[in-house]
């Protein structure tokens, strides 16, 4: 595996307590949030760039309103002071944001993902990094997603549709990597 470069930024996304409510159905990878932990930890360790996306709700009744629970970090992800926070409202970490502003205006050419979940705001972060020119690296275990049913009312696991978004993402957008080589990397 590559090296790190010394400006390679993490960018968690979502990680919020909105998805712990049951509304959502049962999610694979339960220990997502240790992982984007452990990552969070080696990042600020290395003196690397960390930037947190915020999920806003456009809705009223959306569960990533602010100022209720569900649009606070989760405590494995909770922004450290002067670590950027970047609020969006869609999909994509870089639609309505600076985020690309910042990375460019940083230098930064490599972006490592994680955060909830897996197959949208993070896969569609990752294809846009991708898309842009980024060096994208989308963490397979530090990324978790829940159960769907297709139009045609076909069921997917939570763990089909993880294995389905690194599928489609691998070689194309991003390289899925794991956590431990991440951090050997970083070492």
């Amino acid at each position: 595996m590559k090296t790190l470069p010394p400006n390679a930024a993490l960018i968690s996304i979502d990680v919020q307590q909105a998805f712990d409510d049951p509304r959502w159905g049962r999610r694979n990878n339960p220990e997502a949030e240790k992982q984007v932990a452990a990552l969070l930890a080696a990042w600020r360790t290395s003196g690397r760039p960390v930037f947190h996306i915020q999920h806003r709700s456009a809705s009223p009744a959306g569960l990533f309103r602010p100022g209720t629970p569900g649009y606070e970090h989760k405590p494995e992800a909770r922004p450290l002071p002067g670590e950027a926070v970047i609020v969006k409202s869609v999909n994509s970490s870089f639609i309505g944001t600076d985020l690309e502003a910042r990375l460019r205006g940083a230098g930064i050419g490599t972006v490592v993902i994680v955060g909830l979940t897996t197959d949208h705001c993070v896969s569609t972060t990752a294809r846009m990094a991708g898309n842009l020119g980024f060096e994208t690296w989308f963490m397979a275990d530090a990324t978790a997603t829940f159960e769907r049913t297709g139009p045609d009312g076909r069921h997917f696991t939570a763990q089909e549709m993880h294995d389905a978004a690194l599928a489609s993402l691998h070689g194309e957008f991003a390289t899925v990597v794991w956590t431990k080589e991440v951090l050997t990397a970083l070492a």
